[in-house]
């Protein structure tokens, strides 16, 4: 049963990856969601996360990182929702804890 529900956990990601990989996004979205960006006219830490997802799901590693630096901090943290284990739980703290730190990075800084 446990071998099954991995292939399946396997098939889901393999199906989602290549769907993220034919998609295409636009380089600048006609309408921006995020609130805060909104406000403040700075980024969130979470700014540019979809674009970026899309790009390494396309191989774009130098897009994905332009787009959002933490994108594959941020894979890692969904693809360890599909597996439990002893490192998701310091994975998630020490992802959430780099996106807080980036989060005043962007804002605060005028180079980012």
């Amino acid at each position: 049963m446990v071998r099954r529900e991995s292939i399946l956990k396997l098939a889901g990601i393999a199906g989602l990856a290549g769907a993220l990989r034919w998609i295409p996004v636009p380089a600048s979205p006609p309408f921006r969601l995020c609130g805060f960006l909104w406000l403040t006219n700075r980024p969130c830490p979470l700014c540019g996360l979809t674009r970026a997802v899309f790009a390494l799901a396309k191989g774009e590693w130098t897009a994905a990182l332009h787009w959002n630096a933490l994108s594959p901090l941020a894979v890692a943290m969904l693809l360890s929702l599909c597996w439990g284990g002893r490192l998701r739980g310091p994975l998630w703290q020490a992802g959430l804890a780099a996106f807080a730190v980036y989060g005043l990075v962007r804002i605060w800084a005028p180079w980012v």
